[in-house]
């Protein structure tokens, strides 16, 4: 074996978290602006598509375990943007739910994505495209985990 594979800069997983958190960092003073962090923003994007989404499946669409959620989720409300409440049909369940400044910042975040295209560098095609790609990648890597997973539990 090479030791071309163990040089950091050959690595695929190494080039993803490095973007980003290069990502990360073009993001922070738009976000600063809104009160919000980034995974606080990812939240709040969902919940503007569709208000009243269990916590549950906010995780799962986030890849986020609870234990990261839940206080993401505190503060969002402690912030004023976001209620929680038990589900009324299953009490186990909590649905979150947009207030009223919650639904406002959305006309304040409306801005943020076109900040991007000039920080990112690269023609729209070629940002969908590598969107897809990287998408196909998670899809391949969450279901190699899992059949890893599947494996060791029998």
């Amino acid at each position: 074996m090479s030791d071309e594979w163990l040089k950091l800069d050959n690595q695929l997983c190494f080039a993803l978290y490095s973007a980003s958190h290069a990502f990360t960092r073009v993001y922070k003073p738009l976000l600063d602006r809104l009160g919000l962090t980034y995974p606080q923003y990812l939240a709040m994007m969902l919940l503007w598509e569709q208000d009243g989404q269990t916590v549950g499946a906010l995780g799962e669409r986030l890849y986020l375990e609870s234990s990261t959620l839940t206080p993401l989720l505190k503060r969002l409300e402690a912030a004023g943007f976001i209620a929680r409440h038990r589900s009324a049909e299953d009490q186990r369940q909590v649905r979150l739910y947009l207030t009223d400044a919650g639904r406002a910042l959305k006309d304040q975040a409306q801005s943020i994505p076109p900040c991007l295209l000039p920080a990112i560098g690269l023609p729209v095609s070629e940002i969908v495209t590598l969107k897809q790609q990287i998408a196909r990648l998670r899809g391949s890597l969450t279901a190699s985990a899992e059949a890893a997973e599947t494996m060791k539990n029998n």
